[in-house]
């Protein structure tokens, strides 16, 4: 080797950039969020037309079933690369997930009850309406609080 040479530094690794990171987390975020959708529509609609339960009856143990299933897919698929599960974690899970529910439920009860929404199409209207408010809040305060990034 020549002294006179200067040493090439290897490139640097690519920074990742915080923008597309947040925007990941987002769609990762939607797709499970979509699924608990999906669940909570299912367990709602079951009981208020199939089972003739009141409307908030049926809206209150469909968030709850569907809270359950979006922490599995939170925990696994969005938030798989933050500090691994501690019973903080879970507590602040369902802690934000409840304020969420009664945020949902209010709403929901301000649109079936306060507007008169009460047919079949009317009451998947401010169910969806209601969940899409309350998973902003769900948004920002998991992965804020809940999903923190492991200490250095």
């Amino acid at each position: 080797m020549n002294l006179s040479e200067e040493r090439v530094a290897a490139p640097a690794p690519p920074v990742k950039r915080p923008l597309k990171r947040v925007v990941l987390e987002l769609v990762t975020f939607a797709i499970v969020g979509g699924s608990g959708v999906a669940v909570n529509f299912l367990v709602f609609n079951v009981l208020l037309h199939s089972l003739h339960r009141s409307a908030m009856v049926a809206t209150v143990p469909a968030s709850l079933v569907a809270m359950g299933t979006n922490y599995l897919g939170f925990r696994y698929v969005t938030y798989r690369d933050r500090a691994s599960r501690t019973r903080r974690q879970v507590a602040l899970f369902f802690v934000f997930s409840g304020i969420g529910v009664a945020m949902e439920s209010g709403l929901f009860y301000l649109g079936y009850h306060g507007l008169g929404l009460h047919g079949p199409i009317e009451s998947n209207a401010v169910k969806a309406s209601s969940i899409v408010l309350a998973s902003a809040f769900r948004f920002l305060v998991y992965r804020t609080w809940v999903f923190q990034h492991a200490e250095p």
